[in-house]
């Protein structure tokens, strides 16, 4: 029986492939959405037809005749299902065909807030939204496509409410479930969120009042932890959580609902209640956290994944589960084609297959060495963490090496967090009652807060990778070696299985521990000696380092600390005489916090909000020198000069921002002739270019090499070679191929530190050296 069950759910996986396969080709080729209907029709009646006229002529063997319906019968399911996905990607076309010729210009929008809201690296609130309405300003059409919005930062914007945004209207990348994005620059509530999202709304703002007043590690990680706001968790630790591998655990997630199911399960049979109650009380109390966490797009994918994948642990039908998975994928990716182009949805699938058939084998072996109720909260989040990581090294920059001993740590902490914050939500009408439990539910993020932190600290503990198809193989290696190991029985129990994982993880364990001492005590000697302009490879963000006769200038910070350590380790900085802030994008002063008190001059753009005041008086007290940059002033980096060249003393044509970054040149000694750029955009530079005199020997290209851009400049600056700093597949397309043609048609060799990592330049008898960390495209 056991093994009939196990064949028929596996049966469905094709089902769950075809069907995503069909999705990913619909929303990345809309054109071809009419064909993959057509044929998966065809396809499906025919063969429906060949077992019709077979049933009907009848046939000599009973179980060949059953084997032939039950294939031919999948194989029609699966063309039939995947017609259907093609259907719903084909009706939504026309209208995002419509949104797309709005691409550019400034449109008024009326829609419904679909998601939560976070603010984003350009301090904007973003969260999703579903139109009714959007075209010219004061008499928009009737639209009904999703987009993605970003305003500046006002109350009320809450799941639910209906809202008027007017704003700069960009198509998205095809593939992409926002048909268009919107950088607001007004947002009018219409009518708040009410009823439930109304109620929703301010449970969880009552929550994180009451979770921020507690201290800190911990107070902002708490709300993060019990209901997916991430408003409170600093940018400090946003980052640690991400270098540990932690991050997960602030997003709502397939394992925060999995929790939810376990937790009112477990209750409810202590309290002798049958298996429907249990069953019924469990659905109920998930769809109430899916409520109060906001029901987006990907809570809602969590909560039935996770959901449906408990229930069938839990109800003694581990065998299942797979089959019930796929079935929830297809009916997902039905109701929505475009999230299977989403690394979300990816992830949800293997984290929930994970728990199915990986969390049970796993927590078997841990049991062993463990009490059973720790090896199973363990074996959950290890499982989850195995397979999702040859999915993250499919499009991130760097693996977490800490992750796993950092899961293990903290992951325990999570559902104890999660379930006395939800406690606290639902005693808020007794307000001693919700700050006792939001005390108790302090002290496990303050835990998982202290770890974070720890972990991203230990040198060498992330990973940088190129990401793709090669990275995800190798990582898909290392953690099928390690879940051999920790499982018991079946195929992790053959000799030679076990005997191979434990060389995969000894040679990788040598690799890494080589690894952390060139990226610790060893860093400067993988280094060439002669450089004087290094490009450290930051992410999306610049962080430009200048040396001369000893001294050190770094030119902005970047957003990842623990990129930015790692690079000045590499280039063996300590000190920083000078540091050159030329905005106060997140991108730009992100990592700030990693020279705190190694900093003696800082030279910084104009500053315009509390948060970059206080950014500048961390730094002060640190023991750094403030000084306003502005056209003019110059000084010396050991044997170089400096001067800096934009922006104007307190212009009012270009307030604080990108068009107000600090452009400085430096010349002489050991560092060839260079300019920096910052963010600069076309206008600035065409009134920056009538002061220079060229050559120079690098250029900086501004704003990560966007479209944006001024031919004229760079002409004038005849520079040999343009730097382009920028992030490996960023949502920005930076550099823009129109900035990458026109540094090439100005004669600059191009070099790219998201195809090339570290950029090394440096003088040797006046010639110009350049070395970088990888050949492009490697």
């Amino acid at each position: 029986m056991n093994g009939s069950t196990r064949v028929r759910d596996l049966r469905l996986v094709p089902l769950a492939l075809g069907v995503w396969a069909a999705a990913l080709v619909c929303v990345f080729v809309p054109d071809a959405a009419g064909w993959c209907v057509a044929a998966g029709v065809v396809v499906g009646a025919a063969v429906l037809g060949v077992l019709a006229r077979q049933s009907v002529r009848g046939v000599r063997s009973a179980s060949r005749l059953t084997s032939m319906v039950t294939s031919g019968g999948l194989m029609a399911v699966v063309a039939l299902a995947m017609a259907a996905v093609a259907m719903t990607a084909g009706f939504a076309a026309p209208q995002r065909a419509e949104a797309e010729e709005l691409d550019g210009r400034f449109i008024e929008v009326v829609a419904v807030i679909s998601s939560s809201s976070s603010i984003g690296t350009d301090q904007r609130l973003w969260f999703d939204v579903q139109t009714s309405r959007a075209g010219v300003p004061g008499d928009p059409d009737p639209l009904a496509v999703p987009m993605r919005v970003g305003v500046d930062p006002v109350s009320g914007l809450d799941l639910g409410a209906l809202v008027r945004i007017g704003g700069q209207a960009k198509t998205t990348d095809p593939g992409e479930r926002a048909a268009l994005v919107i950088f607001g620059t007004r947002a009018e509530i219409i009518q708040p969120a009410s009823g439930v999202f109304d109620v929703a709304a301010q449970v969880r703002e009552d929550f994180v009042e009451r979770a921020v007043a507690l201290p800190e590690p911990g107070a902002g990680l708490l709300p993060g932890l019990a209901v997916g706001d991430t408003r409170a968790v600093s940018e400090e630790l946003n980052a640690a959580m991400l270098t540990s591998g932690l991050s997960h655990l602030t997003a709502v997630s397939g394992a925060n609902c999995a929790i939810v199911v376990g937790a009112v399960f477990w209750l409810v049979s202590l309290c002798g209640g049958g298996r429907t109650l249990r069953v019924v009380l469990a659905l109920i109390a998930l769809a109430a956290f899916v409520v109060l966490v906001t029901p987006e797009p990907s809570v809602i994918r969590a909560g039935v994944m996770a959901g449906l994948a408990m229930l069938t642990l839990l109800c003694g039908r581990p065998s299942a589960g797979v089959g019930v998975l796929c079935l929830a994928a297809v009916a997902i990716l039905i109701a929505d084609p475009w999230l299977a182009a989403t690394p979300g949805f990816a992830l949800s699938a293997a984290a929930t297959a994970a728990l199915i058939v990986l969390a049970p084998p796993v927590s078997r072996g841990l049991a062993q060495w463990m009490p059973a109720p720790l090896a199973l909260a363990i074996g959950i989040s290890l499982a989850a963490q195995l397979a999702c990581g040859p999915i993250i090294a499919l499009f991130a920059e760097q693996q977490s090496i800490v992750g796993i001993p950092a899961n293990l740590l903290a992951g325990p902490m999570a559902p104890i967090a999660t379930v006395i914050g939800l406690l606290a939500c639902l005693a808020a009408p007794i307000p001693p009652l919700a700050d006792l439990f939001a005390a108790f539910a302090w002290l496990p993020a303050a835990w998982i807060s202290t770890t974070a932190t720890v972990s991203a600290n230990v040198p060498g503990g992330t990973v940088l990778i190129v990401p793709g198809i090669g990275s995800a193989l190798l990582v898909t290696i290392l953690s099928g070696a390690l879940g051999a190991l920790l499982c018991t029985g079946g195929f992790a129990a053959i000799r030679w299985v076990r005997g191979a994982s434990i060389a995969v993880l000894v040679i990788m364990a040598a690799l890494l521990g080589s690894r952390m001492l060139l990226t610790g005590p060893l860093a400067a000697t993988a280094v060439p000696e002669r450089w004087s302009i290094a490009a450290c490879d930051i992410g999306q963000g610049d962080a430009l380092v200048i040396r001369s006769a000893g001294q050190i200038a770094l030119i902005d910070t970047g957003m990842d600390p623990d990129l930015l350590s790692t690079c000045l380790n590499a280039l063996a900085v300590d000190r920083i005489n000078l540091l050159v802030l030329t905005h106060f994008d997140a991108d730009h002063v992100g990592a700030v916090s990693v020279i705190e008190g190694r900093v003696d001059t800082v030279l910084h753009g104009p500053s315009e909000s509390a948060d970059q005041r206080e950014l500048l008086e961390r730094l002060a007290g640190g023991g750094a020198r403030l000084v306003s940059a502005s056209t003019g002033l110059h000084g010396t980096l050991g044997s170089a000069s400096w001067k800096v060249l934009w922006p104007r003393k307190d212009s009012a044509a270009f307030p604080a921002g990108n068009d107000a970054s600090v452009v400085i040149e430096f010349d002489g000694g050991d560092v060839p002739r260079s300019i920096f750029l910052g963010d600069i955009s076309a206008l600035p530079q065409r009134m920056l270019s009538p002061q220079l005199t060229g050559p120079y020997a690098v250029v900086k290209v501004a704003h990560h090499g966007s479209a944006d851009q001024d031919p004229g400049l760079y002409e004038r600056l005849g520079a040999a070679v343009a730097i382009f700093s920028a992030g490996v597949d960023n949502d920005y397309g930076h550099p823009r191929d129109e900035a990458l043609d026109l540094a090439e048609a100005a004669g600059a060799l191009v070099v790219r530190t998201d195809l090339q990592g570290r950029i090394l330049i440096g003088l040797r008898d006046g010639e110009l050296l350049v070395w970088t960390e990888r050949e492009k495209g490697s």
